[in-house]
């Protein structure tokens, strides 16, 4: 996994893995509960769509994943996300980044 970062919607968006499937989306959200203690508030669960809403140090962010594009995360609120909270998608997403890839170390190492 390679961190890659956009702003085509007008926030930072961090895409985690843009190859994958569902277990890896709960691999990523049981990161997200176990290290980072996070709840999430609001799970919308479509056909081939995941959005999970939580809050990390006061900012609203949402997991995201489909089965096309992948998992990513970004700020609630697109284009009117505060500065802060495209730092948190960041800060987060380079917390995963560092997390994934020693899980990813381990299963080869056996």
């Amino acid at each position: 996994m390679s961190l890659t970062l956009r702003t085509d919607f007008g926030c930072t968006e961090a895409i985690i893995d843009d190859d994958c499937g569902l277990k890896r989306f709960y691999e990523v959200s049981n990161i997200l509960l176990d290290d980072l203690k996070i709840r999430f508030t609001n799970k919308q669960d479509d056909f081939d769509t995941l959005t999970w809403n939580f809050t990390y140090k006061g900012h609203l962010l949402t997991l995201y994943y489909n089965i096309y594009t992948g998992i990513s995360i970004y700020p609630y609120k697109f284009k009117e996300a505060p500065r802060k909270d495209n730092d948190a998608v960041i800060e987060v997403a380079k917390f995963l980044e560092t997390k994934l890839l020693v899980n990813k170390a381990k299963r080869y190492l056996i």
